[in-house]
């Protein structure tokens, strides 16, 4: 989005204004009632947010869809993730693992905490997370806070100092979905209306390519 925001505004003559959170922590903010004119969350947000009747119905625009990956420091050995195994024993040797603390509601938070369950490896990785409650998980690898990061690939590649070991096994892989709505009362609806148009543009769609992330 803030990619996108220079060529919107010198097109269109709108300032964009942007507010960036968790999935969880949008919601919340909407249904108590926080002005806004689009709101990007997950599809499943969408359409409970217009069922409170806070978006436009009818618009639900999938926008850009991301998986999970794995980070290290810049120059620190690659551990082997390629299968489920491999995973498992990369995440017990690290000295430290950081991700998005699943209270905050941030959706690869939510997923990787239960799916540490389902690989039997849930008390033993807790014990030694490093957890955000929301911004870049890979800032605490690069820091040296923690040996591996584990965030959506598009968060990972806009953190310096961090290398990309690569994406989840595809077994267990777990892609995020964003969507769009209208607010139902925004207060520049045209101007919102215009904004979910460039976010359906072919050049959103190379920023996206761009940013780790693909069309739905």
């Amino acid at each position: 989005v803030l990619a996108v925001k220079p060529a919107f505004e010198a097109k269109t003559g709108h300032t964009l204004i942007v507010d960036n959170g968790t999935v969880g922590d949008l919601v919340r903010r909407i249904a108590t009632g926080e002005a806004f004119e689009v709101a990007i969350v997950t599809p499943s947000a969408i359409d409970d947010l217009t069922r409170q009747g806070k978006l436009v119905p009818g618009i639900n625009l999938h926008i850009a869809a991301v998986g999970i990956g794995v980070a290290v420091k810049d120059g620190a050995p690659k551990p082997a993730i390629a299968t489920v195994e491999q995973f498992k024993q990369a995440l017990l040797a690290a000295r430290a693992v950081a991700y998005i603390d699943p209270k905050a509601g941030g959706s690869s938070g939510i997923y990787l905490d239960k799916l540490l369950d389902k690989l039997g490896i849930g008390d033993a990785v807790r014990a030694k997370a490093k957890l955000k409650s929301g911004g870049y998980v890979a800032e605490l690898v690069a820091s040296g806070e923690a040996d591996l990061a584990i965030h959506q690939i598009s968060e990972i590649l806009l953190v310096k100092g961090v290398t990309l070991v690569g994406p989840l096994p595809k077994e267990i892989q777990n892609t995020t979905i964003y969507a769009a709505g209208v607010g139902a009362n925004a207060q520049s609806a045209a101007a919102a209306a215009s904004f979910v148009e460039a976010l359906k543009s072919d050049a959103t769609t190379t920023i996206l390519a761009a940013k780790g992330m693909t069309r739905p």
